[in-house]
C-alpha cells in the first residue's frame, strides 16, 4: 500500500490589526490544493501570538484555529498584511511577537503578504533577500529596512526559503506560485479554476500604480494576448500583434507595456516558457516537439530559455515535476 501523503503544515500568523482579506488567502488557496486521490496537500491553521482572537483592520475579529504551538511545527509560516505600529513605523518588534517568530523551526519557509513583509523585515528575515510589499508603502519599507533588496514593481518574489507578495490580491498570485512550486502546474491550475482566477497574472504592480484602466475594447491588448496564448507556435513578432490589434507598432507597444508591465517580446517569451513547462509536466512529448509547440523552434532554444528562467534542462525539469527517478529516462533523445 502506498503511504498516505503527509500534508505540508502551514501556520498563518495573524498580527493585529491584521488585514482580513490577506489573512483569508492562504487557507483558501492552499486549502483547495488536492492530490491525485483528492487528499489535501496542505494543512493550514490560523494562529495568533497568544492563542486569543485578534482584531482585523475593518471592524471584525479573527478567531485562531490553533494555538501558537502550531508555529513550532509549521513547514511554512505566512504573515499576512498588518497595521501593527512597531514594524510599520520604527523597525521594532514587540517582545511577544519576536518570541513567537523565534519559535519557528530553522528550516521553515517564510512567506509574507502585503505589509506582512514589514514584520519579516523587522525580524531580520529579509536581510540580503529580494522582497516586495504594497507599492503604496514601498518608500517606508526602503527607509526602515535598507538591508532588504526591495522591488516594488513585481507581484511577488521567490528567494528560496523567503517569499513575499505585493499588496492584497497579489497574495493569491504568490499562494498559487507556492502550489505550483510544490506540486506542479496542473494542481495550481485546478486551484485557480476553482477560485475563478487566472493561474498566472502577467506583469507586476507597476501596472496598478496610479494608472487609469483602459476604457474600451478598442483600447486594450487583452484580445490580442488571448489570441497569442492560443497560437504560441506561430510567428508572434510585434508587427504581427500590432496589426491584429489594429494599432500602430508604437501605440501597441506602449499600451501593451502599460497593461502588462512587459514589452510584447518579453511577454511572448514568458508565455512560451510557461507553456513549455506545462507540456513537460503533463505530456510525454519529446523535447523537440515541446519546443515546436511552444514556439521556440528548436530544442537548443528551449534548453537556453529554461536554463535562463528556471535554471535546469528540460529533462531535469520533467524528472522533478513528474517524479521520474534519475536514470529512468536514461535514453533521451540527443536534444534532451
Amino acid at each position: 500500500m502506498t503511504p498516505r501523503l503527509v500534508p505540508h503544515r502551514v501556520a498563518v500568523l495573524a498580527v493585529p490589526p491584521v488585514i482580513g482579506y490577506d489573512l483569508t488567502i492562504p487557507p483558501q488557496v492552499l486549502g483547495e490544493a488536492r492530490g491525485a486521490d483528492g487528499e489535501p496537500l496542505y494543512e493550514v491553521d490560523v494562529v495568533t501570538v497568544d492563542g486569543r482572537p485578534v482584531a482585523a483592520s475593518r471592524g471584525y475579529g479573527i478567531a485562531p484555529s490553533a494555538g501558537p504551538e502550531a508555529l513550532t511545527v509549521a513547514d511554512t509560516v505566512v504573515v499576512p498584511g498588518t497595521m501593527i505600529t512597531g514594524p510599520r513605523t520604527d523597525g521594532t518588534l514587540p517582545d511577544d511577537l519576536r518570541a513567537a517568530l523565534g519559535s519557528v523551526r530553522a528550516d521553515a519557509r517564510w512567506v509574507s503578504i502585503c505589509t506582512g513583509a514589514f514584520v519579516l523585515a523587522a525580524a531580520g528575515l529579509l536581510d540580503g533577500h529580494r522582497a516586495t510589499t504594497h507599492w503604496k508603502y514601498a518608500a517606508d519599507f526602503r527607509r526602515l529596512y535598507p538591508a532588504a533588496a526591495l522591488d516594488e514593481d513585481v507581484l511577488f518574489t521567490d528567494d528560496g526559503r523567503v517569499l513575499t507578495s505585493a499588496g492584497l490580491s497579489a497574495g493569491i498570485d504568490l499562494c498559487l506560485h507556492l502550489v505550483r512550486r510544490d506540486h506542479g502546474t496542473a494542481v495550481a491550475n485546478a486551484v485557480a479554476r476553482h477560485m475563478v482566477v487566472p493561474p498566472w497574472r502577467d506583469g507586476g504592480q507597476a501596472q496598478f500604480i496610479e494608472r487609469a484602466v483602459p476604457q474600451g475594447a478598442d483600447e486594450t491588448t487583452a484580445d490580442v494576448r488571448a489570441w497569442a496564448e492560443a497560437h504560441l507556435d506561430a510567428p508572434l513578432d510585434v508587427a504581427t500583434l500590432a496589426h491584429r490589434a489594429s494599432m500602430s507598432v508604437r501605440t501597441f507597444t506602449r499600451r501593451f507595456r502599460e497593461e502588462t508591465g512587459l514589452s510584447p517580446g518579453a511577454w511572448v517569451a514568458q508565455q512560451r516558457v510557461r507553456h513549455a513547462l506545462h507540456l513537460l509536466e503533463v505530456s510525454d512529448l519529446s523535447v523537440d516537439e515541446v519546443a515546436t509547440r511552444a514556439g521556440m523552434g528548436t530544442s537548443a532554444s528551449l534548453r537556453q530559455h529554461l536554463r535562463a528562467s528556471v535554471g535546469v534542462s528540460p529533462s531535469a525539469y520533467r524528472r522533478t515535476f513528474r517524479g521520474i527517478p534519475r536514470g529512468a529516462d536514461a535514453a533521451p533523445s540527443p536534444s534532451a
